[in-house]
């Protein structure tokens, strides 16, 4: 099991990865849920994570808010991701909706061809997706190249975990547990398999 910790700058950063943490969601302004850290903050976490064998994910969002973005905010994200690359970031986090609250593919794909060579990671704008769309979303997504989905884990999701699960091992459902220190409880596990 890979514990992850949501970091919103690098204060707690080494002591995450000192607790075991290998794995860093990179973000700021946690308090609307996150958005994209800036490119000196990515740079610096990489760096300190590198002496840990963690790997940084970062988060690509220009505002807190909806997770419909218009032609601007989708040009930001795509710049968003080339600076993360640059700063070294293993990964990106990332998702988009449109309006009516369905996958916004045509610029997700923008989205996934610029993290080419990236983990990515689908946020959880997933949680917006209606029960239906998020099963159709977990089998585009995962051909689309996102290798795990965010989630604060619904009903839906542990409802139909074993169909969930049935999607194979290429693709994981990350169940991500909001907490003090964002890592999933080791109590928990269990009752999401």
């Amino acid at each position: 099991m890979i514990y992850e910790f949501c970091a919103e700058n690098v204060t707690l950063l080494e002591k995450a990865m000192q607790a075991g943490a290998r794995r860093i969601e990179l973000c700021d302004n946690l308090a609307v849920g996150g958005t994209t850290p800036s490119y000196g903050v990515t740079k610096v976490a990489v760096e300190l994570a590198a002496n840990y064998d963690t790997t940084i994910m970062t988060m690509i969002r220009p505002r807190g808010g909806d997770f419909v973005y218009n032609e601007l905010e989708i040009a930001i994200m795509l710049e968003d991701i080339r600076m993360t690359a640059q700063a070294g970031s293993q990964g990106v986090v990332f998702g988009g909706l449109t309006a009516d609250k369905k996958l916004d593919k045509p610029n997700l794909e923008k989205l996934i061809a610029a993290s080419k060579g990236m983990e990515i990671v689908f946020h959880m704008a997933f949680d917006e997706l209606s029960e239906e769309d998020q099963l159709e979303a977990i089998d585009w997504l995962s051909q689309a190249g996102v290798t795990r989905i965010l989630t604060r884990a619904g009903v839906c999701l542990l409802k139909n975990r074993k169909e969930l699960l049935a999607f194979g091992s290429s693709f994981h459902l990350c169940l991500k547990f909001l907490n003090p220190i964002s890592l999933i409880k080791k109590r928990l596990v269990p009752m999401v398999l």
